[in-house]
Order: structure tokens, then sequence, then C-alpha cells
């Protein structure tokens, strides 16, 4: 498997294998709105190339994507990250987590601040993420107050603080992020 950057020629896989990833968690018979999300992100002016990855697999082909978009945090920019996805029968593989840590090596490397996402308590500290609020950030939308969280990056410094925005086509979603 190698993870890499996403080709315009990706974009059907991509949006499988968000279809895959959380049909589980949508209601039956409703579909998932992640690959709509990916499809508005990659037409919107915060869709940031170098941070939408594929995991590719050899026989499989495209079995995971991860992406992070142009995010404002009191004045400052910082990455929104989400979704995330792997189909369901690659799960429990690794590779989300090695999408993550690729997603958070490259934002590094790029000199990015911070990365902001809403999504499971209990995943996201294993890769630094924070409750939002112990750095002073908090959501636009105050229902997602207790599930954001934050990882700062190398370029972080301790007054990027306040009200963080998503790229507006996360909202109407009824959430934003993973």
């Amino acid at each position: 498997m190698i993870i890499r950057r996403e080709l315009p020629s990706d974009s059907g896989a991509v949006s499988d294998v968000h279809r895959g990833a959380f049909a589980a968690v949508t209601s039956p018979g409703l579909v998932p709105v992640e690959p709509g999300l990916v499809d508005s992100l990659r037409g919107g002016p915060d869709w940031l190339p170098p941070f939408s990855l594929v995991c590719e697999h050899a026989t499989n082909g495209i079995v995971g994507h991860v992406c992070a978009t142009r995010g404002d945090l009191g004045g400052y920019p910082a990455l929104a990250l989400g979704p995330i996805g792997v189909i369901p029968e690659m799960a429990r593989f690794g590779i989300g987590s090695a999408l993550m840590h690729a997603v958070l090596g490259a934002a590094d490397a790029l000199d990015e601040s911070i990365v902001v996402l809403l999504g499971d308590l209990d995943y996201y500290p294993r890769f630094g993420f924070v409750p939002a609020a112990d750095l002073g950030i908090t959501p636009d939308v105050a229902e997602w107050a207790s599930h954001l969280q934050a990882r700062p990056l190398t370029g972080y410094r301790p007054e990027m603080t306040g009200e963080f925005r998503y790229p507006s086509a996360f909202y109407g979603l009824g959430g934003a992020g993973s």
C-alpha cells in the first residue's frame, strides 16, 4: 500500500470510499453526506490539493482517503480535517492511522500551524489532538463544542485562539468533520 496525493482521476474512487465508510453510521435509506462534501470542498476556494491523500492498495485500488481544507481560527489560517474514511473491508488494518499520520506530517512540513476536527474523543488523542477548548478555541456552532479537537503543529503560537470556522461546504450537513 502507498499513500499519495489524490489525482483528478481518483474522484470516483474517493466517493466510493466515503460512501462505504460512512454507510454504517448513516440511517438506513439515506446516502452518506461525505461523498458530496468532498466534491463540494474540491470545487471550492478552501480546497488544498496537497492535503487530499489516498491510500492505494496493490489489488484493491483506492481503499482510504483523508483531506484537510482551509479553515479560519480567529483570523489565523488553520486546517479543517475531514472527512477521513476507509472502505469497510480494509478497516482495522491501520490505513486510517497511516492516512492521519501522513496528512499531519504534510501539514507540519508545509508550515501549517494547527489542525482542527470534529470527532471521536477516544480515537483522535492518539494523534496528538486535544479538546479545542484547552487551547482557547471555540466552534462557531455551539453544539460542536464537546467534540471539537485541535492538533497544534510546529508553527502553532499560543495566541492562535478564538472561534474556529470550517469551510462553507461543511454547514448544513447536520455536523462537520469526520
